[in-house]
């Protein structure tokens, strides 16, 4: 198959929707497919596999999406519908990640020349409105759904979500296409790493690590990723003295956090880090627990990481979230967003080191089933079957 993916932020890896895509493509590309990206590029772009467009600046709120890494492509002008229409027309089938503007144009051009195209349903409204401080206004968010699905989703026959939640959330919002629950998926590099350990047993830490029960926790350092409540658990812990904090990412709280954490005056200040794949396993590696604290995920690939390398998870209980579906059972669970359920449950794990070998087996055992090829097999079977049923019309 030709696949286009359309994408507006594709080449980072501090964005979880960007990560994925990159992953899907290079193990499309394995198995033979060709497939092309259609996302922000410039004169500096020297990938052959994309259709470059350029970017949008938006007024006032630019510096903010910077921090997260994310752009908006333009979507208007003559050079970019060119580079649109020029995309489109390569592709066999088309697969659009987000519900804006470039990815409605690609989608609409699609329909006009009768090109199959599937949607992808990865980002919530709460990930947007976060940054405005809005995350928790249910009449915005409800409102930001039903104009995802009158504008964008309901013009496609076949979605992907990521989890079962995510499908139930659109499910109960009225969008009327197939949803196919596919996991966004693991690199088999975790998984191996998860078994390495297990035989071998879990590296030594580095020096300044010695003696120290790490915590960490990956993710972006975005105000509804919640890294906030784990730095505010530590004093609560029994072990406050020996918790040693590792935050994997960046993003526009890091300030924030810092502050937190000297108000706090820590035993042991936090370490932010950002990580290539490889420097996040040896990390994980010498990590004693790891806390996943958002109040809203549509899946959360990075716990899945982090299990799969044989560390037991506490999750943020949340509503919003699809990340508690990992949890074995409620020890790996605390009250989403507050401190002192987050402090109890990781002391339950720091004192029962007996049950949390036990239990590390099971979670290992558990990731399996999240490897990026089962993945990207389900994938493909979407992919046939909207290019079956546009044939067939």
């Amino acid at each position: 198959m030709k696949i286009l993916f359309v994408i507006d932020t594709y080449d980072t890896s501090n964005n979880g929707t960007s990560i994925s895509a990159q992953r899907f493509a290079a193990e499309l590309r394995n198995r033979g497919h060709e497939v092309n990206i259609l996302t922000i590029g410039d004169e500096n772009t020297t990938s052959p596999h994309r259709f470059s467009v350029s970017k949008m600046t938006v007024p006032v709120f630019q510096g903010l999406m910077d921090k997260h890494d994310f752009s908006f492509a333009q979507p208007w002008g003559s050079e970019t519908t060119r580079v649109i229409h020029e995309a489109v027309e390569w592709a066999d089938v088309v697969h659009c990640f987000m519900p804006f503007m470039l990815d409605q144009k690609a989608q609409q051009y699609a329909k006009k020349i009768g090109k199959p195209c599937t949607g992808a349903f990865h980002i919530q409204p709460q990930n947007i409105t976060s940054s405005a401080g809005l995350g928790k206004a249910e009449m915005v968010n409800e409102r930001m759904y039903d104009l995802f699905r009158d504008s964008f989703y309901n013009d496609f026959t076949h979605i992907h979500v990521p989890s079962k939640f995510m499908g139930d959330m659109i499910a109960q919002r009225g969008y009327t296409a197939k949803i196919h629950v596919i996991s966004n998926g693991i690199q088999d590099a975790f998984i191996e790493a998860g078994e390495r350990f297990s035989q071998q047993g879990r590296p030594a830490k580095r020096a300044e690590w010695q003696g120290k029960l790490v915590v960490t926790m990956v993710g972006r350092l975005a105000q509804e990723k919640r890294q906030d409540v784990i730095i505010n658990a530590v004093p609560f812990s029994q072990y406050a003295d020996k918790i040693q904090l590792v935050f994997a990412g960046r993003g526009p709280e890091l300030d924030k956090y810092k502050a937190l954490a000297d108000k706090l005056q820590l035993a042991n200040q936090p370490e932010f880090l950002y990580c290539n794949r490889d420097e996040l396993i040896e990390v994980l590696g010498e990590t004693d627990l790891y806390i996943h604290a958002s109040d809203m995920e549509s899946e959360a690939i990075s716990c899945i990481e982090a299990f799969a390398t044989g560390l037991v998870p506490v999750i943020a209980n949340s509503l919003e979230s699809a990340t508690p579906q990992f949890a074995l059972d409620g020890r790996s669970l605390f009250l989403p967003g507050v401190p002192k359920d987050l402090a109890r449950a990781m002391d339950y794990w720091f004192n029962h080191p007996h049950e949390k070998e036990y239990i590390s087996a099971l979670y290992r055992q558990e990731a399996r089933q999240y490897s990026l090829a089962s993945s990207v097999t389900k994938f493909e079977e979407m992919l046939h079957e909207a290019i079956a049923e546009n044939n067939a019309q």
